[in-house]
């Protein structure tokens, strides 16, 4: 199973595609909705990571889509342009997800 980035910036795009995700960056709503139905159709994808600021817009079709479909696991990520305290979210994250305190 592989993971996929949707994301509104290309910093977050860059980190993530040195950890080996790949993804697309989008900057409309639509965009965001067109990524999200594109990954849904992957079946090799196993989570689908999108950014904070891409997903207010299609938070609530995303909520339906979560409540619908057992698979992929869709997470919500902060990355660097949503607040001072990002690096610890994100650390928060990887912590919880894989189980060793980095």
């Amino acid at each position: 199973m592989k993971s996929f980035l949707i994301s509104d910036n290309k910093d977050t795009w860059v980190g993530m595609k040195l950890a080996g995700i790949d993804g697309v960056i989008v900057h409309t709503r639509d965009e965001t909705l067109a990524a999200i139905n594109t990954a849904l159709q992957n079946k090799d994808i196993g989570i689908l990571i999108v950014t904070e600021v891409a997903m207010e817009n299609v938070k609530a079709e995303v909520m339906r889509m979560k409540l619908e479909r057992k698979s992929p696991l869709i997470v919500e990520i902060p990355d660097r342009h949503t607040g001072p305290d990002f690096q610890v979210k994100i650390t928060k994250y990887i912590e919880e997800s894989i189980g060793i305190k980095l």
